[in-house]
């Protein structure tokens, strides 16, 4: 597994494993370089929202466990019962657009570092809420859709949305009546934009992960892409090692609201340290 500690106050750091949640940090000069420039590339998961007051989709008591995926999260179940699937997605919608949710300290620490940091910052999203928009991310790809917006089945035309999805819709660019489904990707369908992220996590030089199950794939794959592909720096910052921790070379655990600011003011203060002589 990596290893975890907390973040260091100053100076380059090399972490070094021992009992989960019993290990330490060690300070050596020389051992890397600092950098503050680079490349990065950002994937966040239910993790970073949970602390907004989103349910998770795997966690004990997520959404997963209250409800069968078959019935609502596949195209089958939507062919089969549209009317169960979209009021699934409009009390979701309800939920996300109330004036209660609203990006954390993690959602705005990651539009600060895209401000802020002298190289591109990309920023991958398995989540399907807006809160990393609202924000201010604008390198921002969703790669399971986005709530906020509805697809024509028929025309496959894209539209913002803030209203309930319902089978008598018709869609504003074909006039299609019944076939406005939400723009989210289910179980079975093919993420969004894989060419952009794949050529992001080809190049980068630092991978990071936060908030993600590390179970779903191909995103649990990009920690794999990014260190094969590009040699890149890979770190998870996780609330607990996810199920890819392994494949980590560093990882801190703990609230995304505490670590990933952290996070943030060493990367602008300090930079990052990459392997070197």
């Amino acid at each position: 597994m990596p290893s975890s500690a907390s973040l260091p106050p100053t100076g380059s750091s090399r972490y070094h494993s021992g009992a989960y949640g019993r290990q330490t940090e060690q300070f050596i000069d020389g051992v890397g370089i600092l950098r503050r420039d680079g490349r990065i590339v950002i994937l966040t998961g239910a993790g970073i929202s949970k602390e907004s007051g989103l349910d998770t989709f795997r966690d004990e008591g997520g959404l997963w466990s209250k409800v069968r995926i078959e019935d609502v999260a596949t195209y089958e179940a939507y062919q089969r019962d549209p009317e169960r699937v979209l009021e699934f997605y409009n009390e979701r919608w309800r939920g996300m657009a109330s004036g209660n949710i609203r990006p954390n300290a993690a959602h705005d620490a990651l539009a600060r570092l895209e401000r802020d940091w002298p190289d591109e910052v990309v920023l991958v999203t398995q989540n399907i809420d807006n809160l990393h928009g609202k924000a201010g991310s604008k390198s921002l790809i969703h790669m399971h859709g986005e709530m906020a917006k509805a697809r024509c089945d028929r025309c496959q035309h894209i539209s913002p949305f803030a209203e309930d999805l319902t089978l008598s819709l018709s869609c504003p660019s074909c006039k299609k009546i019944g076939a406005m489904r939400p723009h989210v990707v289910w179980f079975g369908e093919m993420p969004l934009e894989m060419e952009r992220i794949y050529a992001a996590l080809g190049t980068c030089d630092l991978f990071v992960s936060i908030g993600t199950s590390g179970n779903v794939y191909p995103a649990a794959g990009f920690v794999q892409e990014a260190s094969a592909m590009a040699g890149a720096h890979t770190l998870e910052l996780n609330l607990e090692p996810s199920d890819g921790a392994s494949a980590f070379a560093e990882a801190r655990y703990g609230p995304a609201t505490v670590l990933v600011p952290a996070f943030v003011d060493q990367m602008l203060s300090e930079g990052w340290e990459a392997a070197g002589a």
